[in-house]
């Protein structure tokens, strides 16, 4: 194959990277809204049960942290899951202001059963990736998205440490500060004397 011959092109909105990440979200939720099929659970819905699924008795705070889902999206879900009878709802025994949910024996059923068709949907967004690609395309994924577990836990309240290339970025701006802060600190140099060179 020549050189260059599937080079990408860059313009317009195919030079911007969170248009082609909305875009590839787009393609994901298709694949998965084909097979899972009318009746089944959405992808967000299917997140929102293995969170639940994951650990009994997360708060509203712990599925947004855990899912990514914002939270006046997730509080919607939540219901809908709720009225569906997928999710149970219960008064926190750690904070009385708090509900916490978990899995009803018919959500524990929904989410083995929709198991397969996010399954099928990541095999299928993978199998438009070389074999030798995959490995790399998962990995720069999951570093996205533990940028945004950081990022997310830092709204949240969370203290969080920040990513490399953020460490990276505050280290050379004190490095920098404390360079300015030295030469302002140094004494003048002294005037050099006048030579008096008519003699």
């Amino acid at each position: 194959m020549a050189k260059g011959k599937n080079k990408i092109v860059r313009d317009g909105l195919n030079s911007s990277v969170t248009h082609l990440l909305h875009r590839a979200l787009q393609l994901a939720l298709d694949y998965h809204a084909d097979a899972a099929g009318q009746a089944s659970l959405t992808q967000r819905q299917f997140t929102v049960l293995s969170a639940a699924g994951a650990a009994d008795g997360l708060t509203q705070n712990d599925l947004v942290r855990a899912t990514g889902i914002d939270r006046s999206t997730l509080a919607d879900l939540v219901a809908r899951l709720l009225a569906k009878g997928l999710l149970q709802r219960e008064r926190s025994a750690t904070d009385a202001r708090a509900n916490t949910v978990r899995l009803s024996d018919a959500g524990r059923e929904a989410l083995g059963a929709g198991a397969g068709a996010a399954g099928a949907a990541d095999e299928r967004l993978l199998a438009l990736l070389s074999p030798k690609k995959r490995e790399s395309f998962l990995k720069t994924l999951s570093a996205l998205a533990s940028t945004a577990d950081v990022s997310a836990a830092g709204v949240i309240g969370k203290k969080a440490s920040p990513p490399k290339a953020d460490k990276a970025a505050a280290k050379k701006k004190k490095k920098t500060k404390r360079t300015k802060e030295a030469k302002a600190a140094k004494p003048p140099k002294a005037p050099k004397p006048d030579v008096d060179t008519a003699a």
